[in-house]
């Protein structure tokens, strides 16, 4: 799923997202703990200390080694005045480049690592060259990782030292007539010094995006994903409720005429044949959904056009249904929705209303279309009407589509239910 996410994001728009590789476990760490605490109190975040590499970065720090000790030659040779590059310096430059083998899991000992030791080299009276590339690299991953404090910490303590030695302590360390260095010299040092630091900013705060975007999409996967369970739930909840009320009650009425009245029973039985048969296959449809993306129902969904068929179910488990208007056509998601709120609304009267008798009004006008199922009661049982995840369902329905439902008992004893459904954005060709 990743990778389908990557190639439909595209080449070109990784950098708003962050590469492919980054959420790599051996990638650079993390920092969503550290936007989460706060990365500028300096406070251990990242991966420090949280999640642990199981690999050390090896081709990289051996690169960088290997740039060092030859850069570190080519210095050398441009500056006759420093002391020779010797064993001691070689071990002082190996050293350097080694710690940054564990730069991703203490970094901040990495970075003030690198800094002394540099410092020791500079003190030593050694060329100036690509050290100080250990010591960026250092202080870039202690940054990144949400040590800013520390990184500055080191880096502040290499220019003091340096400069310390530049102005002061360089007439009794190595190179023997070594001159102090001017003012513009150790400007130059602080502009790369705040180079460094806002380039590993920079990179730090562009990580943190990517992360809080990465959050942000898992948390929109997971509500659409919410959101397609709750519908689902509530297609099941108004398929089965239905049919499984009509099955109930032709059930009762065949074992109460089983034998008084064979052939009662037996149309009680096909009834109940044919209730079953219809929901397995809406359940099916519903089911469907749930398949790979892409493909098509294989059965269309069933909307107003099909009140006469559910009017002939509510028949069958003994309700007579007067529908009044005519039904729009709409689009298919609205048609549905509309279809279930009579479904519901009739399977309500089924198991909560003692009348035998119920009415479907449709009515167009204003840019709304009004659903209006009454019956004449009485209520059966304290839930009259329903009262659980029917109703909820229907005001679910009816609040996408930017509707109301209302749902009560009237004051001669019956149950209403009202849902204004609005009818702007829905593909209601007879109006055009």
């Amino acid at each position: 799923m990743d990778e389908q996410r990557v190639r439909e994001r595209g080449p070109a728009q990784w950098w708003h997202h962050g590469p492919p590789w980054w959420n790599h476990p051996e990638a650079t760490a993390t920092t969503a703990t550290a936007s989460a605490t706060g990365a500028g109190t300096g406070a251990p975040t990242g991966t420090g200390a949280g999640t642990p590499r199981h690999r050390l970065p090896w081709r990289s720090t051996l690169l960088l080694t290997v740039l060092v000790l030859v850069g570190s030659n080519f210095a050398a040779h441009t500056q006759p005045h420093r002391e020779h590059l010797d064993t001691y310096a070689r071990l002082l430059l190996l050293a350097t480049c080694a710690l940054l083998l564990w730069r991703h899991r203490h970094p901040v000992t990495v970075v003030f690592g690198t800094a002394a030791l540099a410092l020791v080299y500079l003190g030593a009276g050694y060329p100036y060259g690509p050290v100080f590339a250990a010591v960026a690299v250092a202080c870039f991953g202690a940054v990144v990782a949400g040590h800013r404090r520390a990184a500055w910490a080191a880096l502040g303590m290499l220019w003091a030292g340096h400069l310390l030695i530049s102005l002061w302590l360089y007439r009794w360390l190595p190179p023997p007539g070594d001159t102090g260095a001017g003012p513009g010299q150790e400007v130059i040092v602080a502009t790369w010094v705040l180079i460094i630091v806002s380039v590993a900013e920079l990179v730090r705060l562009r990580r943190e995006q990517w992360a809080r975007e990465r959050a942000d999409r898992a948390q929109a996967a997971r509500r659409r994903a919410d959101e397609e369970r709750l519908r689902i739930a509530r297609e099941l909840h108004d398929v089965l409720a239905h049919s499984i009320s009509v099955i109930n009650v032709q059930a009762g009425m065949g074992l109460a005429l089983l034998d008084s009245d064979p052939e009662q029973a037996r149309s009680a039985l096909t009834t109940i044949k044919a209730a079953s048969k219809e929901a397995l296959g809406e359940v099916r449809q519903v089911l469907d959904t749930l398949r790979a993306s892409g493909d098509a129902p294989r059965t269309p969904a069933p909307g107003l056009g099909r009140l006469p068929e559910l009017v002939e179910q509510a028949a069958s488990a003994g309700l007579t249904v007067d529908v009044t208007g005519e039904p729009p056509r709409l689009a298919p998601g609205a048609d549905l929705a509309a279809f279930r709120i009579v479904q519901e609304a009739l399977t309500n009267v089924v198991r909560h209303s003692g009348s035998r008798h119920a009415r479907v009004r449709l009515e167009r006008g204003g840019g709304e279309l009004r659903l209006r199922i009454d019956d004449d009661g009485p209520a059966t049982g304290a839930d009259a009407g329903g009262s659980g995840n029917g109703l909820a369902g229907m005001r679910e329905r009816a609040a996408a589509l930017g509707g109301t439902i209302e749902a009560g008992p009237r004051a001669d004893g019956g149950f209403r239910v009202l849902a204004v459904l609005p009818l702007s954005g829905w593909d209601d060709r007879e109006d055009r």
